[in-house]
């Protein structure tokens, strides 16, 4: 019910490009949001999911609390993972789309599943660093091992299993990434702490990317909290997504977007 309603406010607020005034922004949204090439990389995205929809062996999928204590634990079959926890064709499509028009150098998936939007981001940047978390050992595995198979030279990537607040903890005081991508866990005390962790690491460019903004009330709140910050000086909000950026020159006239995509 929540989803229902945030989204009939959504449609309400929503503008497309006509209703966007920032230069910034209206070049991100005609350039990519809207464009409409067949690129290639979507065949790749396609094969990929087909791939993992066809595999019925099934794994023992752990789900991980705080300090790394299990919170459940369940036998899943990997094509019903790719069909029902994945990322959308449409949501990839768009993610490879990101990656392709901002060129990150630097990239952590926080959340990587069975690595379908791995798959989007790693297509739009290739050669970037790209680093990809999963607290799930069993999870981890299946989907390296079957990115392989389709992304033979893929050796950019680094697939860590740990449980996610642990490896931010133990970052670098020097880390900086272009791009982050929040798909790990949908609550609003996990997605402010991974924030506030891993503020120190933005650059003027960077452009972070939170999954199920409107997942639950709680969610919601979490996304007013982040657009209300200090360093967050754009925002955009897709309703899937929200957007954040850090882009100093306009730290004087914060921006906050709702776009259809």
């Amino acid at each position: 019910m929540n989803q229902i309603l945030a989204y009939i406010q959504f449609l309400w607020h929503s503008k497309n490009e006509h209703g966007v005034h920032s230069p910034f922004v209206f070049d991100l949204v005609t350039q990519c949001f809207y464009d409409k090439k067949k690129y290639p990389a979507y065949e790749k995205l396609a094969s990929y999911r087909n791939q993992l929809l066809k595999n019925s062996n099934t794994i023992e999928v752990t789900d991980f609390g705080a300090g790394s204590r299990v919170f459940k634990t369940n036998t899943r079959a990997i094509n019903a993972i790719a069909k029902n926890a994945g990322i959308s064709p449409k949501r990839a499509q768009l993610l490879f789309r990101l990656a392709q028009y901002f060129q990150p150098e630097s990239v952590l998936e926080i959340g990587t599943s069975l690595g379908l939007a791995t798959a989007a981001l790693h297509l739009g940047k290739s050669n970037a660093q790209l680093i990809t978390l999963e607290g799930c050992p069993n999870t981890q595995r299946i989907a390296q091992s079957e990115f392989q198979k389709l992304f033979p030279s893929s050796h950019s990537i680094a697939w860590i299993t740990i449980e996610f607040s642990a490896y931010l903890n133990a970052l670098e005081a020097t880390t900086q990434f272009d791009c982050i991508y929040f798909d790990g866990n949908h609550s609003k005390a996990a997605t402010l702490a991974y924030f506030e962790q891993l503020l120190p690491t933005a650059t003027n460019d960077s452009v972070w990317i939170f999954d199920d903004i409107h997942w639950s009330s709680d969610m919601e709140e979490a996304w007013e909290t982040i657009k209300n910050h200090p360093a967050v000086t754009v925002t955009i909000d897709t309703f899937q997504w929200g957007l954040v950026f850090f882009r100093h020159e306009q730290q004087l006239a914060k921006e906050h977007f709702i776009l259809r995509t």
